[in-house]
C-alpha cells in the first residue's frame, strides 16, 4: 500500500477539541499529518503563530505521525514543499461547504494533482469554532469544555 501524507492547515487560533478530533481521526487514516498553522491576513488573532504552534505541539505530544509546522503564503506551495497532494479540511455545517468547495477548486486550479479530503467532526463538536471560543473568551466566559486545559489557561492569562 502506498504511504500517504496529508496537510491539515488552519489558523488554530486557538486550537479546539474539534480540531483535535479531526487530527486524531485523520492520523488513523494517513501515515503522516502535517498540522500547519497559517497566517490569515484578514483575521485579528488572539495568539501569535509561535504561540499557536506551541499549543498544538503540547496538545499533540506523543503523536508520532503528526508534525506541527507553520507557513505563510499559498497552501499549494506548502503542500508541494511537503511532497504531498492531500489537504484535510473540516466541515461543521452546510454553510462551511460553499467556502471550502471554492477553496478546494482554486487549489486544484493552482495544483491539478491536489485532493481535498473533508472530515466531519463528531456531532458534539459541530458547533465549535475558534471564533466561538474567542467570542466567549472576550467576555471572560468559561472555555474549559471547548479547548485543552493548557489552552484554556493561556486564554485566561490573555484576558487579564
Amino acid at each position: 500500500m502506498k504511504k500517504k501524507t496529508a496537510v491539515y492547515p488552519g489558523s488554530f487560533d486557538p486550537v479546539t477539541f474539534g480540531h483535535l478530533d479531526i487530527i486524531e481521526r485523520a492520523a488513523k487514516i494517513f501515515d503522516h499529518i502535517f498540522v500547519s498553522v497559517f497566517t490569515h491576513s484578514s483575521k485579528k488573532n488572539m495568539f501569535s503563530v509561535p504561540e499557536r504552534v506551541v499549543m498544538l505541539k503540547t496538545a499533540l505530544k506523543g503523536k508520532k505521525n503528526i508534525t506541527v509546522d507553520c507557513f505563510d503564503g499559498l497552501l499549494v506551495d506548502y503542500v508541494k514543499k511537503k511532497k504531498t497532494d492531500v489537504v484535510i479540511r473540516g466541515l461543521r455545517a452546510i454553510s462551511d461547504l460553499e467556502y471550502e468547495f471554492q477553496i478546494a477548486a482554486i487549489n486544484r486550479t493552482l495544483y491539478p494533482g491536489i485532493e481535498t479530503v473533508f472530515f466531519m467532526p463528531r456531532q458534539r463538536y459541530t458547533y465549535l469554532s475558534s471564533s466561538v471560543v474567542r467570542d466567549i473568551a472576550h467576555f471572560r466566559g468559561d472555555v474549559s469544555k471547548l479547548v485543552p486545559p493548557h489552552v484554556a489557561k493561556a486564554i485566561a492569562r490573555r484576558g487579564k
